[in-house]
């Protein structure tokens, strides 16, 4: 159901309508903990190595789709705001066409460079043969990333965080499933890693699609909308590619990270990956948080009701802090266990890894999910190059830092020290360049 997040008080809609969208974000993490949880669980310690070693590169092309998702999102919510249903029904359709020809482009380049990209990062020799396979069936599934996030983009701009809660919940549920089955049945090792999540991908995509386009009907409009604006593409633009060049150097410098950390065998790389797993399920979570507080911010600035942007503000930070302390905790005095999830027997030097990382950046989670909560609403408001500044910020720090230390006595336990210098110093930047928005300059409360 399509929700107006313009009315109502800002903090009670902001947590109702955020709510959904974390558990949709547990849900979408399932697919890649699955993977990494079948793979170490039921084929061994090289395999996971392999499946985290694949992951930081997959990370650059769900980098696009994310960047396609939220510049569809924020464009789509504030002509959902505004009430201007022709141009948002043509902002939908002129994302798929944009999706359509980046997904093909990403698709040639993954399958032909794949090798490279693999040599680069320094694979191992002994976990070179799988990550490979493991990543080409993952570019094969490259159009249902793609078409999936642009659906939950457009569910998420009309207030709806319900529907694609739904939807992931059921497609990684199966994919733990269906990864065990075609691992431990059919025997297909990391292979059946991959196929598992490309199927359940696909059947979560094409449901998704056809869900946005049958709520897009209903919505009125006198007119028939163009399927394709040049106009309307620009603004999507302004939006998408500065989101696509976070995403992407961040994914960039996380592969500078992962050859950094390949220098250290094997053991470390499996820890890493148990670990970065983990990490990255209260980032992505943060992440998807400051997501909705971005249409959230849409929909308020298309309805030119700006004021109720700074109590977003004030509510999104409490809903990300709640989250913090619980995963601080869990991950501070239960990392060790956690990561037997991963591995039946780790080897010492995994788990101290894995260990040591999550003890050194979980109490900073308070710090980045601050950063997260005024980026989603410099994002929301088109503020995008003081967002890019802070994000930049963030990703030199942490990959010059975690180069330099790891040559030092700390060795790879310095990489793991750079995360908490990175996050503090972009965090002060996105919170100060908030305070400078042109919604704190307003000095009447809002209703």
């Amino acid at each position: 159901m399509n929700r107006d997040l313009t009315v109502g008080k800002p903090a009670r809609v902001l947590w109702q309508y955020c709510m959904p969208l974390f558990g949709s974000v547990i849900f979408q993490q399932l697919y890649n903990l699955a993977d990494s949880f079948v793979a170490g669980k039921f084929i061994g310690e090289e395999a996971l190595a392999a499946v985290g070693n694949s992951y930081e590169i997959t990370l650059i092309f769900i980098a696009f789709a994310f960047g396609c998702n939220i510049g569809c999102s924020v464009i789509v919510a504030q002509l959902f705001g505004a009430k201007e249903y022709r141009d948002m029904k043509t902002a939908v359709s002129t994302t798929m066409v944009l999706s359509a020809a980046t997904c093909a482009v990403l698709m040639a380049i993954g399958l032909g460079l794949c090798t490279p990209l693999l040599t680069l990062i320094h694979t191992p020799e002994n976990i070179l043969a799988d990550s490979r396979l493991y990543l080409r069936i993952y570019v094969l599934g490259l159009p249902f990333v793609f078409f999936y996030n642009v659906a939950t983009g457009i569910f998420s701009a009309l207030g709806d965080s319900k529907t694609p809660f739904w939807f992931l919940a059921a497609s990684s549920l199966s994919n733990i499933f269906v990864d065990i089955l075609f691992v431990t049945t059919f025997q297909m090792g990391v292979a059946g890693v991959a196929w598992a999540t490309f199927l359940c991908q696909c059947v979560s995509c094409v449901l998704a699609v056809t869900v946005v386009f049958r709520r897009l009907s209903k919505v009125e409009g006198a007119e028939k909308a163009p399927v394709f604006s040049g106009r309307i593409l620009q603004r999507i633009l302004r939006i998408a590619i500065p989101s696509v060049l976070q995403q992407s150097f961040i994914s960039v410098g996380n592969i500078i990270l992962q050859g950094v950390i390949n220098t250290f065998g094997s053991g470390v790389i499996a820890g890493y990956s148990a670990g970065v797993k983990l990490n990255n399920l209260v980032i992505t979570s943060f992440t998807t948080l400051g997501n909705g507080i971005s249409n959230y911010t849409a929909q308020n600035i298309g309805a030119g009701k700006l004021l109720r942007v700074k109590e977003g503000f004030r509510a999104g930070l409490k809903l990300v802090w709640a989250l913090s302390l619980p995963m601080m905790l869990l991950y501070v005095f239960g990392g060790g266990t956690l990561i037997h999830i991963f591995i039946d027997a780790p080897t010492e030097t995994a788990l101290q890894t894995a260990v040591t990382y999550l003890r050194i950046l979980s109490p900073f989670y308070f710090v980045v999910s601050a950063k997260l909560v005024a980026d989603g609403i410099l994002r929301g408001g088109g503020v995008m190059r003081k967002f890019m500044i802070s994000t930049f910020t963030d990703l030199i720090l942490r990959v010059v830092l975690a180069v330099v230390l790891s040559k030092t006595a700390l060795g790879a336990t310095g990489i793991w020290c750079a995360w908490p210098v990175g996050w503090s110093v972009a965090t002060v930047l996105s919170v100060l360049f908030y305070k400078q928005g042109y919604w704190n300059r307003m000095e009447e409360t809002s209703e």
